[in-house]
């Protein structure tokens, strides 16, 4: 660390995160009292607003302390007492964090090193029981992986199957251009598995590819994993206690338990529309890009404008002739104006350098995520305002509505075209630096609002009857993301179909587990998606710990099945659907892929996330029947 490398990495520090980083080189926090707390806001400056003369004094601190710490030989420091790793928390959090969610975040700040995140769960048993308990893991993506990583650690043997020739569940899928991820990426990583070297804030899908595929590797996954291979179907043998496993290539398996993970956004959609496969030309859907068709010059059809569209469309506008987009309800944009930004050379320095850093910068991250804006979308009873569930919720709609009006401040004629209609929350809100709407402002795009009647061989006909001619159609039209578990069947005790039994409506107590399916669990199951809060990963984790709770009580007890109680399962969902009913994706008469054909929410965790990390520490075994 030269003073050069020093002055260098401060200028471009994360604030808040710097000064509580230094109390690890000093020991203690009392430096802290000296800056005012950090005030975050939507669009805030990223550093809580901190008045220039704080943030000069505090770069000036940091280089002073950190050119003590390289003097000193650069050795780790001592971990700092708990009342200063308290008052880093409350200052960096900008608030005092209210006592329930302290265990909460000092297990996600984890200054005992990753390696203590690593195994959750300690089955006590003799080696033979453990060798007595295959499990089945459906799935090799993020979910899949982890649940194979935390039974490596318990020692239990286990199989994989998964249907891909690799790894990487949607990050090997879907390869369209432009694919990353909506969630920073010193989040979204395994807390034990962050190897802090991410190219991108937010990644492209073949670098997050790229990090499960190490992942796999590192930990010795592979050699479980069937690839090229589907579940087919998956029966409850209930004289054997034991699940037989139907695969593709013909052969079954046998389990003591079941864990499926091939999460919620996996089976395309196609739009219900009349004439889909009557397309003359080259027509696929997004999660199965073809990269056959040669784009440059010809006219592209694309129809949504959800997540998937978002990304792909700005890749490709500047190629083709011409771009039609068709769109159906416009999305909300959230200002993200790094989205596509490298990490800044001065936060890997720091990463690399500052014991610690990394540490408090992800602590910063999830914890601006941690109930992120929930309160902007939960409903007020006493509000009557339209196009908002509350006050708080429409300052935000006016707030975003500013946002996109500024970009296109030069075509008032697309303005109408990109505000929505329906409260903020209520469909997934988009991380927007400018690019989407950059590319429908350019001359050879248009934006089409008008009600699609059919596809037909020469293109696109629209309700009024005019044809939009195309050479190729791309379908951005989502997932069935209510159908769980399609197109495996599961079969459960007495014959019990669970397809049948959901009927279209899947529920799951604590998205984990069903009555009358013993031993069969789920990850990133019904209720388990999030909108505006943390990530999918902090969820899986959750999942991953409760579901191994689960098998060592079965081990431990000696027993053979356990199945959740049925009053135990239906006052759970009571009290979800109860909840999402007062969020804005809850809001009646809109539309969205969180909600089941029914216009139930089967998607969406509606409370804050401490309740979901309080709720899956370990099963109660008083929920469960244990046989």
């Amino acid at each position: 660390m030269t003073d050069a490398d020093i002055d260098a990495a401060v200028e471009g520090a994360h604030i808040p995160s710097l000064l509580v980083a230094i109390a690890h080189l000093t020991g203690n926090a009392d430096h802290l009292r000296d800056f005012d707390r950090p005030v975050y806001e939507f669009f805030g400056d990223g550093q809580g607003n901190l008045p220039p003369e704080q943030q000069a004094r505090a770069r000036s601190l940091a280089a002073e302390e950190m050119r003590a710490h390289r003097d000193r030989g650069a050795k780790l420091p001592p971990r700092p007492p708990e009342a200063a790793i308290r008052a880093c928390m409350d200052f960096i959090a900008g608030a005092d964090i209210p006592e329930p969610y302290v265990p909460f975040l000092t297990e996600e700040l984890a200054l005992d090193g990753p390696e203590a995140r690593e195994l959750r769960v300690a089955i006590d048993a003799p080696a033979a029981a453990k060798a007595d308990f295959p499990v089945v893991v459906i799935g090799a993506g993020m979910s899949g992986l982890l649940m194979g990583l935390s039974l490596v650690q318990a020692g239990l043997p286990f199989t994989i199957v998964e249907a891909n020739a690799d790894v990487g569940g949607t990050w090997l899928a879907n390869q369209y251009p432009g694919v990353r991820v909506d969630t920073p990426n010193h989040l979204y990583s395994y807390s034990f598995a962050d190897d802090h070297a991410w190219p991108k804030l937010y990644s492209t899908g073949d670098v997050l590819h790229g990090y499960f595929a190490k992942v796999a590797d590192s930990h010795g996954l592979r050699e479980h994993i069937r690839f090229n291979t589907r579940v087919e179907a998956a029966t409850w043998d209930a004289a054997a206690s034991v699940w037989r496993v139907r695969l593709s290539s013909g052969e079954t398996l046998t389990a003591r338990a079941v864990v499926s993970a091939v999460g919620q956004l996996n089976v395309p959609k196609y739009p219900e529309l009349p004439g889909v496969g009557d397309f003359a030309g080259p027509a696929f859907h997004s999660a199965r890009w073809d990269h056959g068709v040669n784009l440059t010059g010809k006219r592209v059809a694309v129809i949504g404008t959800g997540a998937s569209a978002f990304q792909f469309v700005p890749e490709i506008a500047g190629d083709v002739g011409h771009l039609s987009v068709f769109q159906r309800t416009p999305p909300w944009l959230g200002p993200t104006p790094d989205y596509h930004d490298a990490v800044p050379a001065a936060t890997q320095w720091l990463i690399d350098h500052v014991p610690f850093y990394a540490n408090w910068w992800r602590f910063w991250l999830f914890w601006m995520l941690t109930d992120g804006i929930l309160g902007a979308v939960t409903r007020d009873a006493e509000w009557s305002g339209e196009g908002a569930i509350s006050a708080v919720n429409d300052e935000l709609r006016q707030a975003l509505t500013g946002y996109i009006a500024s970009q296109v401040e030069d075509r008032p004629d697309l303005l109408s075209k990109l505000i929505p209609a329906y409260p903020p929350g209520a469909k997934r809100m988009l991380r927007d630096n400018g690019v989407w709407i950059g590319a429908l402002k350019r001359p050879n795009v248009d934006l089409i609002d008008e009600p699609v009647a059919r596809i037909v061989p020469e293109g696109v006909e629209l309700a009024s009857g005019r044809v939009v001619g195309a050479d190729v159609l791309i379908y951005g039209t989502g997932f069935h993301a209510s159908d769980f578990l399609v197109p495996m069947t599961v079969t459960g005790e007495g014959g019990r179909d669970l397809h049948a039994t959901w009927d279209g409506d899947a529920r799951a107590y604590l998205g984990m587990t069903m009555p009358g399916f013993p031993n069969f669990f789920t990850i990133y199951g019904p209720n388990t998606n999030i909108v505006v809060n943390g990530s999918i990963i902090f969820f899986s984790e959750c999942s991953v710990t409760y579901i191994l709770g689960a098998l060592k009580l079965l081990i431990e007890a000696d027993a053979k099945a356990m199945t959740p109680k049925q009053d135990v399962h239906d006052a759970f969902n009571t009290r979800v659907d109860a909840a999402n009913a007062e969020m804005a994706w809850g809001s009646p008469g809109v539309s969205s892929w969180y909600k089941s054909k029914s216009g139930r929410v089967s998607q969406n965790w509606p409370f804050a996330l401490v309740d979901y990390w309080n709720a899956t520490r370990a099963p109660d075994p008083a929920d469960f029947e244990l046989r």
